[in-house]
Parts: C-alpha cells; structure tokens; sequence
C-alpha cells in the first residue's frame, strides 16, 4: 500500500546538493490501471499502481535492464526524467518520525521547471494528520494532473 502526499513548493530548499540524488527515468505502458517502468540509478522496476489519490495498491517487480529498455519501446506519452532528492523531514519538523522523508522530484526536459514534494506515510491517519512545512506550497495529492501517470501524457 502506497499512502502519499504530493505538494508543489515555493522555492528550492538550500544546500540542496548535500542530500542523497537519484536519477530516474520512467514511462507508461498504461495509465488505468497504471503499469509504469522505472530505472532508478542502475536499477530497475516494473509498478503496478491501483485507483486512489492518497492511498492505493502497489506493487514493484524487479527488472533488469535489457527488460526495460526492451518495455520502454512499448511505453506511451513522454518518458519522464527526474532528479530526486531525499530529505529528512526532521530537518523541518524535528518533532515528526525519523524515518519520514521529502523525495523532491526535479523534473527534466519538457516537464521543466515542474518541482513537485512528495512523503509517504505509514498509515492513512498519518497522512491526513500531515502539517507541511513552510517551504511547501499547495497540496496536489487530490489533483489528477500532478500524477506522473498524467504527467507522462502528452502535450
């Protein structure tokens, strides 16, 4: 189960490039239900998402890289590129579990300047409970546009 709230930010936070980056790269083979592919660094994933905005089902298949590429021939839309970067939330709300993080997605390419924060939570009721931080801007976990399902679609 994947509980998430995403959010558009008002600007980068500092020191940025001290935080742990990954590159990912991803594409759709469907979007309902959603059938994604994934190469995150070196490695690599097939994701099956459910229905749902702050809670659904998924699930994530270890692929390997001629798979991929193989699958990415087959995607629709655009390919999404993406810097993520990972925060501890403690840097803004020392009083939240040490285990939650911001992933800050940089998107690249024709997605650019898009910044999108996401948390995951472990549980529903922590998710609803969720006070952002200053530096977060509008809460797009119920706006279908910012799902990189969506997102992936073209123009």
């Amino acid at each position: 189960m994947e509980i998430e709230r995403k959010f558009t930010i008002k600007e980068l936070p500092d020191n940025l490039e001290t935080y742990p980056c990954h590159l990912i790269e991803q594409a759709y083979l469907n979007t309902e239900p959603v059938i994604r592919i994934r190469k995150e660094d070196t490695s690599y994933y097939l994701t099956y998402k459910g229905s749902g905005m702050l809670a659904r089902e998924e699930y994530n298949l270890p692929l390997n890289e001629t798979s991929y590429y193989h699958l990415l021939k087959k995607a629709d839309g655009r390919v999404i590129t993406k810097k993520r970067y990972v925060i501890p939330l403690t840097k803004y709300q020392p009083e939240n579990p040490d285990d939650l993080s911001i992933e800050l997605d940089v998107f690249e390419g024709e997605l650019a300047p898009l910044i999108i924060a996401e948390i995951e939570f472990p549980t529903k009721e922590m998710a609803e409970a969720f006070v952002k931080p200053d530096f977060f801007l509008e809460d797009v976990t119920f706006d279908p546009r910012y799902h990189n399902s969506n997102l992936s679609k073209k123009p």
